[in-house]
């Protein structure tokens, strides 16, 4: 059974960094584009950043462009968003995503694999 399973979340202030995690388990993901998605309350889920199944590319949302970072760790399955100089607009559910596929992709429709979310929020 694969699973995606975040980490990571929590409560800080404007300005603060957090680093959250996705560990995937029953797969390797090692070629697989992982994406990092959120949904904040009463708003559709908005796509935060991916890395491709090589890691040669990353694509971010304008909003955290400079500010979020998306990294793996092939050897532990794993994949990073970190987050630096957050702002209260950040806070969100996480969504940690897979393709089966190598290819980035900003839409979630795409994605084949869902964690279930790790809750952010970011106090001014």
């Amino acid at each position: 059974q694969v699973q995606l399973v975040e980490s990571g979340g929590g409560l800080v202030q404007a300005g603060d960094s957090l680093r959250l995690s996705c560990a995937a388990s029953g797969r390797t993901f090692g070629n697989s584009a992982m994406g990092w998605f959120r949904q904040a309350p009463g708003k559709e889920r908005d796509f935060v950043g991916v890395i491709s199944g090589s890691g040669g590319t990353t694509i971010y949302a304008d909003s955290v462009k400079g500010r979020f970072t998306v990294s793996r760790d092939k050897a532990k399955n794993t994949v990073y968003l970190q987050m630096n100089s957050l702002k209260p607009e950040d806070t969100a559910v996480y969504y940690c995503a897979a393709r089966r596929i190598a290819a980035a992709s900003r839409v979630g429709a795409s994605y084949d694999y869902w964690g279930q979310g790790t809750q952010v929020t970011v106090s001014s």
